[in-house]
């Protein structure tokens, strides 16, 4: 330390506790960085780098931003999944003796931005707490710019790992003592920094984990909570008391089942657009929004709670003029809980206090619209909607309807709200008056016509001649102050003690408006839990709302549950595959699965809508339990517990396992958790391996499921000769899609009926997808060639391996004097055979019987 300046010094003392941050290090109108900061950020943020003396023999690298406009590089350094401590000066320079007073005011973390662009304003942002004992894993999860906080226990780290995907973390708090493999995973799987925090002490905490009943969840909590007051170093008034969730008490999805069902985002583009969450989203609020993605997230599974859901629904769609007349009014609402979260964070300014006068404005005739609705549950609604009139009032008399950005410039206090501000007011207008009147009286005394009066930050009040009029003055009318190229500047007695006046006025009313502008934040503060529940009940009505106006323009049907697992689904349709076509050219169709039918199996040939039928089997399932009408022309349907599917390909890159092996992770994960009320979708499982292995996995799990697990089942196929099992299995039925040949080419119908198919026509789909004609043909040639059974399966050109593999040596029988075909088969050991092996058995069996006529 001794080598280096003071400066430098108190940089490195300071940085030594912020070791895994940029280090934002206030000097003057900058913020510097220095050391490995300089280098990486000038980077990342493409900078100039550039050195500075700091009393060591070597310079020191350093770059900087200036400071009002360091929002910009902050965000992209989070963007990049750094941290920024920001070290704000804290005392005036003119006043310090030696080094001026510096310290972090503030840590700002992928997880904890309260701005900027990388908040989406329908999205949580949120960041979690994640506690490992024994088998037990906890999960708090808070999103700060609302102040929500949620918890839960599990007993999978998978599972947990699943949650954390679900709420898109951007940040997990731990205690430093994970494994590396561990750690691995969640910045691989999830994306998200990870951040260690040792304090984890509940008592400071305890009215915010009150609620919590189990001991590894309170724990997650209580460092969250840590985490969050040491880095952002102020009051958070606005975080929630934690709300610990059972994982039984919703329908459970996976997060492969969430990525392949397409809830919340696309597989392709990882983007709302075109997810059952794009399609829904006629939500008029922020707040409404994110909770519509949360009700997506985790369906309901009590029947009373999604009736009554369907029942404000219903009266909704039954209600067209006055629903119209409420979206009109939310539209009107802004972002509540964000409101909230800017006000308990110190960086609300006017502006957004005047946003939330007018939220809080538009309840009364939210109130008034719903209480127009003849509906029981709606008015209900109403009747909970708190106006918050004291907070409405103090705020329309304190604020000007558009005050500026800033709070420390003045102009933005109501006049009359405040008797003395009124007064330095008044001096400072009368005084501008004054001057103006000043300029006017020296000009036509001195004739001179371009006489002005100005003033700048460093002289003050002067008035201005040019050097052509000086002449005009006469000698000791005015103190001359300043010369200039082309003029003089001068002042008078009279003009400074006015100037006085005025800038004192002018200082004190700047001063007194953003202390009235504090006491005003303060007093909203009081008001957060009443926003905050405000806030939830807006954000249901949106939702709800939302529900109405979709199933209304969509003509979805209200479903009805029943109690003996019995499904039925009639003219059943892909909702989000319905929009993107055009609701003409989409085929619906019916799933219909009684009491005693547990499982469909699905033939038909690729692209004819196999996975498509599956899908919206599911999308109908989620929607009915968020509360939502469905599309169909009807819709009785089980509650389910849980939704597995297992539909496309895809590696796992991050833990180096292949297609294959997360189809069977993912089968394995349906399998052992699904019960008889679970929904299950396989989409051609076992397809990446052999064929007799795969035929043979396809089989097991078919048998397996509808014997032991009796869940609702999918499971689409290109084996056919599975179909044969539904003379085996008493409650599984084979149904296909329907496609037709004309004229050489396959049409696909999409339509799902009864019965297996009856071919599969992967060379026409092949055709369809625009591959080279002689491919096409040569493939019709071998397909005709496998087909025909009097002659070897494949003929070959030149240079082409055979079907058969001549190496694989055909099991003769031992010598016996009974030479018939007969018992020549009867003296095999077909168990103890390859596959391979015993087709070259049966090309040999079936030659010998074309020679000998057996």
């Amino acid at each position: 330390m001794a080598q280096y300046t003071p400066m430098i010094q108190q940089y490195l003392r300071v940085k030594a506790d912020y070791e895994d941050a940029f280090l934002f290090f206030r000097l003057g109108d900058f913020y510097e960085m220095f050391f490995d900061d300089a280098l990486k950020a000038s980077q990342i943020l493409e900078i100039t780098l550039t050195s500075r003396d700091g009393g060591s023999e070597d310079r020191i690298p350093m770059c900087g931003v200036p400071f009002h406009s360091a929002k910009g590089y902050i965000e992209r350094l989070i963007a990049a999944g750094h941290k920024v401590a920001i070290c704000e000066q804290r005392e005036d320079p003119k006043q310090a003796k030696g080094v001026i007073k510096r310290e972090v005011v503030q840590v700002i973390t992928p997880g904890t931005m309260m701005e900027g662009a990388g908040i989406q304003e329908k999205e949580n942002h949120y960041l979690a707490s994640f506690e490992i004992s024994g088998n037990e894993y906890a999960v708090a999860a808070a999103d700060l710019t609302t102040g929500e906080c949620r918890s839960a226990v599990f007993q999978s780290f998978d599972s947990a790992l699943h949650e954390l995907a679900s709420f898109g973390v951007k940040e997990v708090i731990t205690n430093g003592k994970w494994t590396l493999e561990e750690t691995k995973q969640i910045n691989g799987r999830l994306g998200a920094v990870v951040s260690i925090e040792e304090q984890e002490s509940e008592i400071e905490f305890e009215p915010l984990i009150k609620e919590l009943t189990h001991s590894l969840v309170r724990r997650a909590a209580a460092r969250l909570y840590h985490y969050l007051h040491r880095t952002q170093k102020r009051n958070l008034d606005h975080l929630q008391p934690a709300e610990q969730y059972e994982i039984r008490d919703y329908m459970n999805i996976d997060y492969f089942s969430k990525r392949n069902l397409e809830l919340t985002e696309t597989i392709r583009s990882k983007g709302r657009k075109g997810s059952l969450l794009w399609l829904l989203d006629e939500t008029k609020t922020a707040m409404g929004g994110r909770l519509l993605k949360q009700w997506i997230d985790r369906p309901l599974i009590n029947e009373p709670d999604i009736n009554r859901r369907l029942e404000i629904v219903e009266t909704l769609i039954g209600s067209y003029f006055e629903r119209e007349e409420l979206r009109e009014q939310l539209k009107e609402v802004y972002d509540l809980e964000r409101l909230a979260g800017r006000v308990a964070f110190g960086n609300v300014n006017a502006r957004d206090l005047v946003q939330l006068k007018k939220s809080i404005g538009q309840i009364p005739a939210l109130t008034e619209v719903l209480k127009k609705i003849s509906g029981k549950e709606v008015n209900q609604l109403a009747d909970k909607l708190d106006p918050c009139t004291e907070l409405y009032d103090v705020l329309d008399r304190a604020l000007i309807n558009e005050p500026p950005i800033s709070v420390k410039e003045g102009g933005m206090i109501r006049d009359g709200f405040h008797e003395r501000l009124d007064d330095y007011r008044d001096a400072a207008r009368n005084g501008k008056q004054w001057i103006a009147a000043l300029e006017k009286e020296e000009r036509e005394k001195t004739g001179i016509k371009s006489l002005k009066i100005g003033y700048n930050r460093i002289f003050g009040y002067y008035i201005e001649v040019t050097k052509a009029n000086l002449g005009l003055l006469e000698e000791g009318r005015y103190e001359r102050k300043q010369t200039l190229a082309n003029c003089e500047r001068f002042v008078t007695p009279e003009l400074k003690e006015k100037e006085a006046l005025i800038l004192e006025a002018n200082e004190k009313m700047i001063d007194l408006e953003y202390e009235l502008f504090s006491q005003l934040r303060g007093n909203v503060k009081e008001f957060i839990p009443r926003l905050q529940e405000l806030a939830r009940k807006v954000s249901e009505i949106d939702v709800l709302q939302c529900f109405a106006a979709v199933s209304e323009s969509r003509r979805f049907v209200r479903p009805k549950f029943s109690k003996d697992r019995t499904m039925i689904i009639e003219e059943g349709r892909h909702p989000v595959v319905e929009k993107v076509l055009d609701a003409q050219l989409f085929v619906p169709n019916n799933c219909l699965m009684g009491p005693e039918r547990d499982m469909l199996l699905i033939t038909g040939p690729n692209m004819s809508g196999k996975s498509t039928f599956m899908r919206q089997t599911a999308l109908i399932s989620v929607l009915a339990q968020i509360g939502c009408y469905v599309p169909a022309s009807k819709a009785v349907l089980p509650i389910f517990d849980q939704i597995f599917t297992r539909i496309g390909a895809a590696d796992d890159l991050v833990s180096g396992q292949s297609t294959f092996m997360v189809e069977m992770l993912e089968a394995k994960h349906a399998i052992m958790n699904a019960t008889d009320r679970s929904l299950i979708l396989f989409d051609e499982i076992g397809r990446g391996t052999s064929t007799y292995d795969g035929m043979a996995l396809a089989q097991a799990m078919i048998e397996y499921i509808h014997t032991n697990i009796k869940a609702k089942t999918l499971f689409s196929t290109h084996y056919h000769e599975l179909t044969v099992l539904d003379q085996t299995l008493e409650h599984l039925q084979n149904v296909h899609v329907t496609a037709a040949e004309q004229n050489g080419k396959v049409v696909f119908l999409h339509k799902v009926k009864d019965g297996a198919a009856d071919k599969s026509y992967g060379i026409h789909v092949a055709q369809l997808a625009g591959l080279p004609a002689d491919l096409i043909t040569r493939a019709d040639e071998l397909l005709h060639s496998f087909e025909n059974k009097e002659e070897k399966p494949l003929v070959v050109n030149e240079g082409q391996l055979s079907f058969f593999d001549e190496s694989v040596p055909v099991k003769e029988p031992a010598p016996k004097e009974d030479k018939s075909l007969i018992s020549t088969l009867l003296s095999y050991d077909i168990m103890e055979m390859t596959p391979m092996e015993a087709m070259n058995t049966l090309y040999a069996l079936q030659k010998s019987a074309k020679k000998t006529g057996n």
